[in-house]
This record gives structure tokens, sequence and C-alpha cells, in this order.
């Protein structure tokens, strides 16, 4: 199951490798559509959460202290690129790449008060993961926040926010220019919240719906969900018989320019799949799909 390396080849970036099979339409949409904020897609969805809840109490059960539905939301997102990796891709310079790994984006509070500061990080995560790594890794950078150590994002940022804002602006701008041609020094990209995979945001810790989010004019971050707090409906079933469930919603963002919307569409069912069929994320996946070349 272990995937060969690629070699690195003319064109290719750090974080990816340039696809170059994709055809025409793939390689003049960057040049149409020149920012993110003007192709990105939005859709709503939700689940019905009597499976998530029996998997996560057992998961809780089997002595994963505080798992929930962010590990779920995160493993199936893993287990989706492993089977449809074109959702792992992203736009650079105006160009296609198919990313190394898969890396999450989250925020989290450093405690659950209005005047405590917030903290971006990022998990890197492999296509055979399954939801017990995702546990682990995310507990590990987690504890490492709320422990007060400082994580490379917040090192970044307070380096670039002790600079005038004459400078400040123009360190942006050098930091854009630089990531344009995929230059970017390797410390920026591994501590940069807008270079992944996708990005995470769970509004139902706050109590809250999920809210639609923007992407970012900024890296190349391809998808952003949000899902947001419980809540009871009633509906018919195929019995006939009215009853109540438990639902979360969620919200998902997407950079189109990425792959099609049929791919998108068979990528997001299973994920749904899989949110509704949680036990599957126990085991590795049968078999992890390549992106083309």
């Amino acid at each position: 199951m272990e995937q060969r390396p690629r070699k690195k080849r003319l064109g290719d970036r750090s974080e990816g490798r340039r696809l170059s099979s994709v055809g025409a339409l793939f390689t003049i949409m960057p040049y149409l559509m020149k920012s993110v904020s003007e192709s990105t897609n939005y859709f709503a969805a939700s689940i019905e959460l009597s499976a998530a809840e029996a998997y996560i109490r057992r998961k809780r059960d089997e002595g994963l202290k505080g798992f929930g539905m962010l590990h779920v939301f995160i493993a199936a997102y893993v287990r989706t690129v492993s089977q449809y990796p074109a959702i792992n891709r992203f736009i650079s310079g105006k160009r296609l790449y198919a990313r190394n790994n898969i890396e999450v984006v989250m925020t989290i509070k450093k405690k659950m008060s209005l005047s405590s500061e917030e903290a971006e990080f990022k998990v890197c995560f492999e296509p055979q993961d399954t939801s017990d790594i995702v546990y682990e890794r995310l507990t590990e950078e987690i504890q490492k926040i709320r422990d007060d150590k400082e994580v490379s994002t917040e090192k970044v940022a307070k380096l670039l926010t002790a600079l005038p804002r004459p400078v400040l602006s123009l360190a942006v701008a050098l930091i854009k220019l630089l990531d344009y041609y995929g230059l970017l020094p390797e410390y920026i990209l591994k501590a940069s919240p807008f270079h992944c995979s996708m990005v995470v945001t769970d509004l139902g810790s706050l109590g809250i719906p999920p809210v639609f989010h923007h992407l970012y004019d900024i890296g190349n971050a391809p998808v952003f969900i949000a899902f947001g707090a419980k809540r009871m409906a009633r509906g018919v079933e195929l019995d006939g018989v009215l009853r109540e469930r438990k639902y979360i919603e969620y919200n998902v963002a997407t950079d189109e320019r990425i792959c099609d919307g049929y791919y998108y569409s068979h990528a997001f069912k299973y994920l749904d799949y899989l949110l509704r069929n949680p036990g599957l994320l126990d085991s590795p996946p049968e078999k992890v799909v390549q992106d083309v070349d």
C-alpha cells in the first residue's frame, strides 16, 4: 500500500507536482478566472447522526478521549482524497498541481473564553491513515497549543507583524511573488495556513450553524469545510413512519478550477457515505488511487 515516491521534475513545486495531462480547459482556466474568490463554488449538505454518534461512543470507550465529529470529518476527508485525488490539487502561478500529501488546517481557541487568542495550525496526513491515526496526530498538535507552545504559524505571523506597515506590505508582496514562482522557503510553506489541502472549522463547538466560508486569494487552499451544531428534525422515512432524528449541517467552498463538477460530486457523495458509515475509517483503504501525470 506504500506509495512509490515520484522524482521531482522541471516545473514541480516543493508541495506538489505539475499536472501536464489534464487538457486545455484546465490549463487555460486560471487565466480566465484569475482569483480564487471568483472561482469558488458553494454547497450545503447534512448528515443524520445515529451512526456517527455510535461510532464516536465506541472510539471513546476504546480510550480515545475527546474523539468527536472533528476527527470523523477529517478522517473521512483523508479517505476521500485517497480515492478521489483530484480534490487535492491546487492552483499556483496559474498552473495546476497535485499536492504531495494531505494537509489540513484548522483554528482552535487556546482557552474557551472570549479573551483567549486563536491559534491556526496544520496537520499532515497520508492517504492510508485511519481515524485512530487522525486522532493521534490531531491530539498531539492540539496539546502543543494547550501547553502554550508557539506553533510555526504564530512564529511567522509575529515576525511579520513586528515590521512597520510599509515594510510589511512589501514583505507580503514579496511572499506572493515568490509563491507565484514556487520559490517560497520551506519553513514559510509549512507554517502557512493558506497552503493546504483543506481548511476545516468546527462551529458546533460554539453552538452555532455552519457559515459559508470563502477561500483565500493568497496561498492555494482549494477546499473549506465548516460544520455546525447538532439539530433535531422530523421526517417521514421509507417505512412511512414520522421520526425525529439528529443531524449536522456542513457547508463547503471549492475551487472549481482544479477538477470538474462531475468529479467533485462523486467525491463529496463518497465523503457523505463515509460520514454515514464511519466504521470504514477503522481500516486503511484497500487501494490508494493516484492522480494523473
